[in-house]
């Protein structure tokens, strides 16, 4: 038998009628799979005037950033983010609502690396940037653990990925504006998204999928304060340099960024794929802070 006959029996044994009609399921109704998150205003924003909107098929957003008014900011300080009184009620370990804020600290704080000093002190910012989770639908960890034995159980049968199954999804919902010295509202945004069943892995934690979006919303945010346009869109570059050293748990840019921990990196995407929660790769005491910035608005 010749080598290319061996390869076509081959997968054709790995890929039987029964295999493959397990996968057409999977994708089929995973492709349905996606948590809907309400875009709302929640108050927590000096202003919501002039923002425009994004209704993408997974995130929804409404945004607005003065480029000018950025053209001459240097400095900048990332306050811890908060939990709103009305998303912490929904998870029932503040230490899984302060993960889900760190990460997003730690997102924005990397991500303005890239262009701005990040500053330990807000008085010596020229801007100051805080954001605030508005809600958070918790991801059904029970099923997540079921997806994550299902999808890992078919892995062994079809010899391609298999998606989560589209049930117990999480999802976020964040606001955030960055603010000069003077008080003037120079970058905003309005944000939620859904996990989905393909992108998003099932981890085993209420927060399991808030924790992976809290990602996405730092970096959105911060690229918009980055390039002062839209970040969605034109085509995605490559990271810099920094950026994928902090993101693999390296030594972020500035000092600054430590208070909100190193990122677990490589460890956490492995554990990630065998379903294991955010809280046992991402070790920090995540505390969620106030700064001058928050009494002021109470």
């Amino acid at each position: 038998m010749s080598h290319s006959h061996i390869g076509t029996a081959t997968h054709r044994r790995h890929c039987s009628p029964a295999a493959l009609a397990l996968l057409s399921c999977l994708i089929v109704s995973a492709a349905a799979g996606c948590a809907a998150v309400p875009l709302e205003e929640a108050h927590t924003l000096v202003s919501y005037g002039g923002l425009t909107s994004n209704n993408g098929r997974i995130t929804k957003a409404k945004f607005k950033i003065d480029p000018n008014e950025l053209a001459a900011t240097k400095t900048i300080y990332i306050e811890p983010t908060m939990v709103s009184p009305n998303a912490a009620p929904s998870i029932k370990k503040p230490s899984d609502q302060a993960l889900v804020a760190n990460v997003i600290s730690r997102a924005l704080c990397i991500g303005v690396s890239d262009r701005f000093q990040v500053v330990d002190r807000r008085e010596n910012a020229d801007v100051v940037v805080h954001a605030t989770v508005t809600r958070i639908v918790p991801t059904n960890a029970a099923m997540a653990g079921v997806s994550t034995a299902t999808s890992l159980g078919a892995s062994l049968v079809v010899p391609v990925p298999v998606p989560r199954l589209p049930m117990g999804l999480g999802g976020l919902a964040v606001e955030a504006e960055a603010m000069t010295r003077d008080g003037k509202q120079v970058g905003a945004m309005v944000w939620a998204k859904g996990a989905n069943a393909i992108t998003t892995s099932a981890r085993v934690s209420q927060v399991g999928d808030a924790y992976s979006l809290g990602s996405s919303f730092g970096s959105d945010f911060s690229k918009m304060l980055v390039t002062g346009k839209t970040p969605y869109k034109g085509l995605p570059k490559l990271p810099s340099a920094q950026k994928i050293k902090s993101n693999l748990g390296g030594r972020p840019k500035y000092p600054a960024c430590e208070r909100f921990g190193r990122s677990p990196g490589v460890k956490d995407f492995a554990a990630s794929q065998v379903g294991l929660p955010p809280s046992w790769t991402d070790k920090r005491p995540a505390v969620v802070g106030q700064g001058p910035h928050d009494e002021a608005r109470r």
